[in-house]
């Protein structure tokens, strides 16, 4: 991989990271444009998530405030309003744990072709699509909010919104917006599930690249990618998450995901499109 090209991936990163659009897919389809060739995926599964741990140091810098005062919260040593929000982000963790810990092999094989981004990006198409529906079709009160319920998420909202961010990990079906698109389902206010959607991966994302450092996988990988590609596509996402991360955030609070969900289905339908020509062309050889 060349250093422009660690750059241009750390970009592409560090602007879809926040969007309901899967920024792993993205990753994917950049890596595709640019033609970048490695001799195992698993080298450029260590390469995401180095600049997914890079964008999650520029959410807890914009949350700063936020997380600051949870940690406060919980030293207080009592179950308050901030434990319980602690809590309940570390059950939404359940399901992302038992997926990285026993299922790595599989998932690191779903990302070895552009197929697969294309199908995700389309379901990530419906669930937006219907959860933005649904959302509009509701009580003006949520049911979040007609149960009272601690910090606008019981525990098993928490849960359900857990299984989907692990369901996730596939390239193409976007965290954010599977996660949000859940939590709307599920009768969670959008704003209260924006900011928890960004805060439950923080653990799972910087746990992830702790492991692969200290287990070796970072030095693997530079030796397969480059270290100036790695270190540059570090700092390009953090940079630029730092920039998008406060204004996309409040476009997804604001914005309808019915635009979200065409995007991505334009985008799912090209990409299908093209391996379908592709698969074409191969037949007349």
């Amino acid at each position: 991989m060349e250093w422009f090209e660690g750059i241009i991936l750390g970009l592409v990163q560090g602007l879809t990271e926040f969007l309901p659009v899967s920024s792993s897919g993205h990753l994917m389809i950049a890596r595709e444009i640019l033609g970048i060739k490695l001799p195992d995926d698993e080298a450029f599964l260590s390469f995401e998530v180095m600049v997914h741990a890079a964008t999650v140091l520029a959410t807890i810098v914009v949350f700063r405030k936020q997380i600051w005062q949870l940690l406060c919260g919980l030293f207080k040593f009592k179950y308050n309003e901030e434990t319980d929000y602690i809590l309940k982000i570390c059950v939404s963790m359940i399901p992302v744990f038992i997926v990285g810990m026993f299922f790595k092999d599989e998932v690191t094989a779903l990302f070895s072709g552009l197929h697969i981004v294309g199908i995700s990006l389309l379901v990530t198409a419906v669930l937006l699509f219907l959860s933005d529906k649904l959302a509009a079709r509701g009580d003006k009160q949520c049911l979040a909010e007609r149960k009272g319920y601690r910090n606008g998420i019981s525990y098993l909202q928490a849960f359900v919104v857990g299984l989907a961010q692990a369901v996730a990990v596939t390239p193409g079906l976007s965290r954010s917006g599977t996660t949000i698109s859940t939590g709307l389902l599920c009768g969670v206010k959008r704003s209260d599930m924006a900011q928890f959607s960004f805060l439950m991966v923080l653990v799972p994302i910087l746990g992830e690249a702790f492991l692969d450092l200290v287990g070796g996988g970072f030095g693997d990988s530079a030796a397969v990618i480059g270290s100036l590609p790695l270190i540059l596509g570090f700092v390009s996402a953090f940079v630029s998450g730092l920039f998008a991360c406060e204004v996309m955030i409040a476009l997804v609070k604001k914005a309808s995901l019915k635009w979200f969900a065409l995007y991505c289905a334009i985008v799912g339908v090209a990409i299908l499109a093209f391996m379908a020509y592709v698969m074409y062309k191969a037949t007349l050889v």
